[in-house]
Parts: structure tokens; sequence; C-alpha cells
């Protein structure tokens, strides 16, 4: 899907308050802000449901499921998709059959950087490997039980292991919001210098605000050579943040980022694949490749698998994502859906549904009158509206807009 906006649209003015529009009528009034994302380039997905998705409590996918999940998301469009074999003989089995399915999305090999891990990667064929280094002094000490210097030298030591492989590397900083500022720099700008393809950011314990995280993000590109070495974005979800600092982090340069479907991982997450395909796509404009019509079935799936029900209120792929209740809004909404729904249903594979109940209102009542084929004047609308209101039920009625429903609706507004 590629969104192309002009002044009809009725997003337009959004799209020029978000920076993507450049209208010299409004330059004296927006001149701050105008343009300030109109030069991002293609931001990248990687998907990271098989393995942070696996770190979500409760969550342990098969062998099979494993490989259903990595063939929907190359489908999909996600440019990686990282998997674990460390973790027992069950993610070896599914890394290996995952590699050799020969997918278009390059598989990312997860490990610690300790030279046996990479072993393990390179027996399943690996040609990407990710490895992690905590670079934060909390976790140097309470998890690793070395210092900094020590750090600096096991990284540097496992980095020069994969490169004498030949292997595609990215390494993770992990806490990287909570490091050093010159250790952080140090190691961000020697590893790249010894040939790491990606460096990835992460936020994780999920403590950024936003302006923190682009401010992070423009340090450790400062500090590196970005002709060699692009920067990932690993945003946790503690404070609902994630999404948010992700898109920080793409402001200030970052070209890639972490998603699992439905934003499972562990504690709350990061940022869900949904919300961050439809903003790249629709907001940003860097994408139009992505089968956004697969996110409701991809997050049926996760449903399925995990048992982890997909809360109603879920952005995009939710039940209630697109249903429509209160008055006003319904009797817009059946008029002109755009009038309270940015993207079109059907484009991420969800549908739109009307509501009637106590809050729907005399215009609501009315097409409902007209829907089930009654007559329609004022007063019965108004009857209906009130008895609906008077039976203090809630949600009397549900419904699908199919497209017979539409075309009847659009006629009705036509007479």
């Amino acid at each position: 899907m590629h969104y192309v906006i002009d002044e009809r649209d009725p997003n337009y003015y959004a799209m020029l308050y978000n920076g993507m529009v450049v209208d010299e009528r409004y330059n004296n009034l927006l001149s701050s802000s105008n343009g300030s994302n109109s030069s991002i380039g293609r931001v990248n997905i990687l998907d990271s449901t098989l393995r942070e998705g696996e770190q979500h409590p409760g969550v342990a996918f098969t062998v099979k499921q494993r490989v259903q999940i990595a063939w929907m998301l190359d489908y999909f469009g996600v440019d990686q998709i990282e998997i674990s074999p460390v973790i027992s003989e069950d993610h070896r089995q599914a890394t290996k059959m995952i590699i050799d399915a020969g997918l278009s999305a390059d598989i990312v090999v997860h490990c610690r950087a300790i030279k046996q891990d990479i072993d393990v990667a390179i027996a399943c064929d690996a040609e990407w490997v990710a490895t992690y280094m905590s670079v934060s002094d909390v976790q140097l000490r309470s998890k690793l039980k070395i210092g900094r210097e020590e750090a600096y030298a096991r990284a540097m030591d496992v980095v020069d292991y994969i490169k004498a492989h030949d292997l595609k590397a990215r390494f993770t900083l992990e806490d990287a919001s909570r490091a050093e500022p010159e250790f952080l720099s140090r190691i961000a700008r020697d590893i790249s210098n010894a040939g790491i393809d990606r460096i990835s950011i992460p936020d994780t314990v999920g403590i950024m605000l936003p302006r923190g995280m682009y401010r992070l993000v423009n340090m450790v590109k400062a500090s590196i050579d970005t002709n060699k070495t692009m920067l990932d974005l690993h945003c946790h979800n503690d404070l609902g943040l994630a999404l948010a600092n992700a898109l920080a982090g793409v402001d200030a340069g970052a070209d890639q980022i972490h998603t699992t479907i439905d934003g499972i991982g562990e504690r709350n997450g990061i940022p869900a694949l949904a919300e961050v395909a439809v903003i790249l796509t629709m907001l940003y404009r860097c994408r139009n490749d992505l089968r956004l019509d697969m996110l409701k079935d991809l997050s049926r799936l996760i449903e399925q698998y995990t048992g982890i029900a997909t809360p109603e209120s879920k952005p995009i792929v939710g039940d209630s994502a697109f249903k429509h209740k209160a008055g006003t809004h319904l009797a817009a909404v059946l008029r002109d859906p755009r009038a309270y729904e940015i993207i079109e249903p059907r484009a991420v594979g969800n549908r739109r549904r009307i509501v009637f109940g106590e809050l729907a209102g005399k215009n609501g009542a009315a097409f409902l009158l007209s829907i089930l084929g009654l007559d329609v004047d004022a007063s019965k609308a108004e009857r209906l509206a009130k008895g609906l209101k008077d039976l203090r039920l809630g949600d009397v009625l549900e419904m699908y807009l199919d497209d017979a429903i539409e075309e009847r609706i659009k006629q009705m507004n036509r007479s």
C-alpha cells in the first residue's frame, strides 16, 4: 500500500503537522517543525516473535509453530527474523529448518557473546548472528560480575571471532539506556570499526522518554562509522513508551525497529508488529511493500498458539479497533467512515462494526430502522432511541458492515 495524500484527503493537515507534507501557506506557523521527518529513508523491521516473544511468560512454541510463524512473517514482508538456537535442541532444530527454507528475510541467530554460542550458529549454517553484552554498571555487577574493561575485552574478542568466520553480525549493547556515555560511545565505536554490520540500541528496562531515546541514538550514531554500521532499536514497554521511543530513535537516524506479533515479550514486551508496520507505511511513508492485510491473521495465529487473548482495544488488530458506538460517531461513520477512521479496516485484515444501544442516538436509531427495512421518520427514530436508552441494557445489537449493508447505506445517503 502506497499512501498518497493531497489537500482533499481528510488526513492532509495531520500529515502537515507530522512534517510529512510541505505547504508554503503555513511556513510561518509551522516553520519550527515542518518537514522534520521528510528525509527519513526506508526503515526496516526485525521481528523477534521467535526469540523475544518466547520470553513472554507462559509462551513456548513447537518446532512446527516456529516454522509456520517464520513463513508468515516472511510473506508479510519483514526484513529480518530473529531466533535463538542455543536455548534447546528444539530451538536449534527450528533454526536450522527456517534457515534451510530459503526465505527472503534474513534469519538472525541470537547468541550470547561467547564463542561456543557462535559455534552453534555456524553449525546451523547461519549467515547472520546477533550477540549481546551488558554495558550498564548495574548489569555488569549483578549479572556478569565483571567490570567495564573486562566487558569491553569480551566484546572485542567475540567480534573478532565472528568476523574471522565471515559472518554478518549485529551486536546488542544491552541496557544501553543506563550505560555511562563515554564507555557506551567507546565500545560502539570500536565494534563498528571492527566490522560489526549493525548495532542494536536497547532500552532494556523501558525507562527512556522519547526525547532521551533521540539523544541516545544521536550520540551512538555520532560515535560510529555509519557507512559500515547501521543502528537497530529494541525498546521495552515497561512504562508504555516502547513504540514512541522506537519512533524517536528512527527520527534520530536508526533504520531498523525490533517488533513482535502483538508486542509479546519479556515482561510487557516490545513494539507490536501491526502498529509499527502501519505507522511506517501510512505516517512515515517509508514502506509500501508490507502485506498489511495479513495483520489480523498474524494476531489470531499468535493468540491460537499462545492462548493469550488479543485485547479488544489493541490498535489495528483488536476487535474494537474499527467498532463505532457513540451516536454522533455512528452517524458520521455511516455517512463517511473517514470521519473516524484513518485507514480502511480491510487494509489491515480487520472489519468495521457498528454497535446499537443506549448511546446510539436519533441518527443511529434511524439507520438501524433503515437497515432493518422499516419505514423511517423522525418520530420513530426518536422513539427507538429513547427505547434503547430506557432499556438500560448497554449495547443491544452489534453487527459487521459487510459489502451489501455498506452499499445499502450508500444508497440511503444518496437518496
